[in-house]
């Protein structure tokens, strides 16, 4: 163990019902509570951070120590339904004996070495924290990715990480199938499958059974790679993002004790799909402060099906994207008894003010903000007891300082409008992303002066909250889901009726913004019904690309606006749907 943790840890064995204090002295804090705030400290800048870390071994392992000398409720870690009557609880205990085991199937056989990377394209299934927690254990690098990808989207991936394992389902297999010979760093490929055998793929929980429970976890750096994100620009193809084992691991302590406002207690239920970062969110901000990782399996969103789990499960708390509190509060919720629930929280896009006060007034649960990105932690938030100013993201959250710049990183004053910017110089915050991985231009081009230049704009009030304009780039964010414009425009070019094409966003109801493409056509299809061709350029994009890009909305034009240059002048498109 750790020299930073032995002392702590040595505490629980000496005495299992924690620290008593000296006649006419306070009591020091429990053994838990003095453990988390060691970790709390680290992830607020205000102790240094170690130099060897590693999350499955220092946290998750501690915790099943803890929970073995009776300083944990009888919660269980990790709490899986599916719905339809199935139900997976472990505690740290059998956690950490389930991931050893994934850890052996890892390095035995698959023969990953730390430092491989591993993709995983899983749904809502109890393997994909197993194998996320057996990553840590053996130091493979885990790139986490959504399960609409398509094969060009799965092909882009493999080619560009380099990735030498994959795991995932069996409605996905058939496209791994597809572009894995054109992957030639793809060398083992698991199937999380109840199924016979596919040919070439290895079945995992077959292997799980047999692995033995034994394993010795790798005594990683702090700075050692955990997880690559790729997230959607407005040029090119995705970027990869890389995190490391402390950024992750250590960065998300602080915000999950005072944003997210877990303790051992509590049961956490983040809606999120596993492919993108706040799964990762939840992980390293829940088991940290002994919280219960609550995960329905959701094949689809339903409100319904969302408000009747909050009414059977003891769930504290709650983490959806603004789009699905949208949704909930135009079901009639006086219907439903939320015996449990205590906690409220949201991020991934804006939200609206409105849906904020119909959510509390049919509910009496505040709803708190919070904003961040795949490069960092938690950027900016409304922690529990801060006042809320309804329609502010909060203020920025430790240890970023957090400023509003204008385009050559020069700070403004409260009230102008810039860019949201975290200050990197002279000290680079260690929650922070390493670098935009085989892109030093991109790395660089995301710095100004002091400054990470976040991509989005806002205005600071004079009290410090931050109100969030939009992006200063053309990203469409939908539902919480990023576009990239490009990758629509290229699905659409693919099509022989596509002459060129823009792609902006366009406000929704429902999802904030959605996905619209400007269309000229080529001649061939000028003359072709309107309603059949926009309902043919959706299905083709579905099927080029992951089906969320899809453009729901579609408009055929003459021309695009474009500069003297020539380049497309997305933005006159973006200010014409948003002044509608």
């Amino acid at each position: 163990m750790r020299p930073w943790l032995r002392h702590l840890v040595l505490q629980v064995r000496r005495n299992s019902r924690g620290f008593c204090g000296s006649p006419g002295q306070p009591a020091p804090l429990p053994v838990p509570q003095k453990i988390v705030a060691t970790w709390e400290a680290i992830s607020l800048g205000r102790q240094p951070v170690p130099e060897y870390f590693n999350f499955a071994h220092d946290v998750l392992d501690v915790w099943s120590r803890l929970e073995e000398a009776g300083h944990r409720p009888p919660n269980p870690a990790f709490w899986w339904v599916n719905g339809t009557g199935a139900e997976i609880k472990w505690s740290f205990e059998e956690l950490g004996k389930q991931s050893r085991k994934a850890a052996n199937v890892l390095e035995g056989a698959c023969g990953l070495q730390p430092g491989d990377r591993m993709m995983l394209v899983l749904p809502r299934l109890p393997e994909w924290w197993l194998v996320s927690v057996a990553c840590m254990r053996t130091g493979v690098v885990m790139i986490p990715g959504v399960t609409q990808l398509t094969e060009k989207d799965l092909k882009y991936r493999l080619q560009a990480s380099r990735a030498k394992s994959i795991i995932t389902s069996d409605s996905l297999a058939p496209r791994v199938d597809a572009i894995s010979p054109e992957c030639p760093s793809l060398q083992t490929k698991l199937l999380v499958s109840d199924s016979d055998s596919r040919p070439g793929w290895l079945n995992f929980r077959e292997l799980l059974r047999e692995a033995p429970t034994e394993h010795n976890c790798l005594r990683t750096k702090s700075g050692d790679p955990l997880a690559i994100y790729f997230t959607s620009g407005t040029t090119g193809a995705p970027k990869m993002v890389e995190h490391s084992q402390s950024s992750y691991g250590l960065g998300f302590v602080a915000s999950g004790r005072r944003w997210v406002a877990l303790t051992e207690s509590d049961i956490f239920w983040n809606t999120t799909d596993t492919g993108w970062v706040k799964a990762a969110w939840t992980l390293f901000s829940a088991w940290p402060n002994g919280a219960c990782i609550f995960v329905h399996e959701l094949p689809r969103v339903d409100a319904k099906v969302i408000l009747n789990t909050l009414s059977t499960f003891p769930i504290t708390t709650l983490c959806c994207v603004p789009t699905i509190f949208r949704l909930l509060v135009q079901e009639d919720l006086t219907r439903y008894q939320f015996q449990s629930l205590r906690h409220c929280l949201t991020g991934g896009e804006a939200l609206n003010p409105d849906v904020r006060e119909k959510w509390k007034r049919q509910t009496s649960v505040e709803l708190y903000e919070g904003y961040g990105q795949s490069e960092t932690v938690v950027i900016c938030a409304n922690p529990k007891g801060m006042k809320i100013k309804s329609g502010s993201m909060g203020k920025a959250f430790p240890p970023y300082d957090v400023q509003i710049v204008d385009d050559e990183g020069n700070v403004l004053p409260p009230g102008e409008e810039g860019n949201v910017a975290i200050r990197i110089r002279p000290t680079r915050p260690f929650c922070f992303f390493n670098c935009y991985l085989d892109n030093p231009e991109k790395t660089a081009a995301s710095e100004q002066g002091d400054f990470y230049i976040t991509g989005d704009r806002a205005r600071m009030d004079k009290d410090g909250y931050f109100w969030f304009m939009g992006r200063n780039d053309d990203v469409i964010n939908s539902s919480s889901y990023r576009i990239g414009p490009v990758e629509v425009e290229s699905a659409l070019a693919e099509h022989p009726a596509v002459l060129e094409s823009a792609v902006v966003s366009s406000p929704d109801p429902i999802r904030g913004e959605v996905v619209k493409a400007f269309i000229v056509l080529t001649p061939d299809y000028s003359s072709h019904d309107p309603e059949a061709l926009t309902r043919e350029l959706q299905e083709h994009v579905k099927r080029v690309t992951a089906p969320y890009k899809y453009p729901r909305k579609v408009a055929f034009v003459s021309e695009l606006p474009k500069t003297v240059s020539g380049k497309i002048q997305r933005s006159k498109l973006r200010s014409q749907e948003w002044r509608k």
